[in-house]
């Protein structure tokens, strides 16, 4: 099969490109003696997990339990929830997880539901790795330093539940502009984790774990001490919006990582001199960035949205006539969201598609 014969819109892994990128995130973190989880709510894919595996990585993360037990299901252990799971038919699921695979670590940043968590896995007569999810950036988490030990002091007196250590994502370091405001902004950022993490060993805790990190402060935070192992996930696709942030070198675009990830569409149609609509609109993209997808490989293309099945072109600073028939590949805006949106992933080398790989835990946000 070549990408020809694929059906279109196909969403397209060039696997040079990331088996690259792949190798250099893991050959960077273990030089500098870190961990390895990438985050797997960008690619939802157990071969892609597998891979990460295989390159390294002592496991993945998953934003939500659902890809957890996908994953757990699909033999993938070593697996870190980075979102809390709440309420009483969710604990019951996360026990079933961490009897099918121990080493599950879940988040938590509130005294009552640590409490559930230790009343339920006591019922059972079981334990459940716990780490604190600390708030340094914008989403969830406990406030870092003393209100994380006191915590921390609570859990540990909680019978079912054993400390692992922290989590502290800084998500809006990730995407900031420039080199040296994104070091600055992650610096102060993980700072915060690396100053509680002191505080709980002074407490007498051993934190075997300070997981954070990101593609865009890969090269950041591996060179902050006290922080055990890096969470990154779209290093392995990239898309339209980390490729502006910046790379260290000052350039505007950021070229650490290759375009791995792209939407094949067909041209349908040429209803006017110098335009042309694809097969690919709304539902082939994600659509919370303000960037549109990018032409692969051909130079003077502009996407623009026509609806939901349906993208507009226009060529007319482009660098060759378009047909009806022809192929065009995309680079998205925003990889994750856009992963969500397709069964399955055409893993290519060249023109030759070499497999075919499963998004086992799409729509999964549970």
């Amino acid at each position: 099969m070549t990408k020809d014969d694929l059906h279109t819109p196909a969403l397209i892994v060039d696997l040079e490109a990331f088996e690259s990128n792949l190798t250099k995130m893991a050959s960077h973190v273990r030089e500098r003696g870190l961990g390895f989880r990438p985050h797997a709510k960008t690619h939802k894919c157990p071969e892609i997990a597998r891979a990460q595996i295989a390159a390294g990585a002592q496991g993945i993360c998953t934003a939500k339990l659902s890809e957890a037990e996908v994953f757990a299901e699909h033999g993938i252990r070593g697996l870190l929830i980075t979102t809390a799971v709440i309420g009483k038919r969710k604990i019951e699921r996360a026990l079933r997880l961490a009897a099918a695979a121990p080493d599950t670590i879940f988040v938590v940043d509130h005294e009552e539901n640590a409490r559930e968590l230790s009343e339920a896995a006591l019922a059972e007569k079981t334990r459940l790795d716990v780490a604190l999810d600390l708030y340094v950036g914008n989403r969830t988490g406990i406030t870092p330093g003393q209100p994380a030990v006191e915590l921390a002091q609570k859990i540990a007196r909680m019978p079912g539940l054993t400390f692992q250590g922290l989590q502290a994502y800084a998500g809006h370091a990730s995407h900031t502009v420039t080199f040296a405001k994104r070091r600055e902004v992650s610096q102060e950022a993980m700072g915060k984790a690396v100053e509680t993490r002191c505080l709980l060993e002074k407490a007498g805790f051993e934190v075997h774990l300070l997981s954070g990190g990101s593609t865009g402060t890969y090269n950041i935070d591996t060179e902050i001490d006290g922080i055990t192992e890096l969470q990154p996930g779209s290093f392995i696709f990239m898309d339209v919006d980390y490729a502006r942030i910046g790379s260290q070198d000052g350039s505007e675009k950021y070229t650490d990582f290759a375009s791995a990830l792209t939407v094949l569409t067909t041209v349908v149609s040429r209803p006017e001199p110098r335009k042309a609509i694809v097969d690919a609109g709304l539902k082939a993209f994600s659509t919370d960035k303000p960037w549109a997808p990018e032409a692969k490989n051909v130079t003077g293309l502009k996407y623009f949205f026509a609806g939901d099945e349906h993208g507009r072109i226009d060529f007319s600073e482009a660098e060759r006539e378009l047909k009806v028939g022809d192929r065009l590949e995309f680079v998205i805006p925003h990889c994750d969201p856009s992963v969500n949106l397709y069964d399955r992933l055409y893993a290519v080398r060249g023109d030759k598609v070499e497999a075919v790989w499963t998004i086992a835990a799409r729509g999964r946000s549970q």
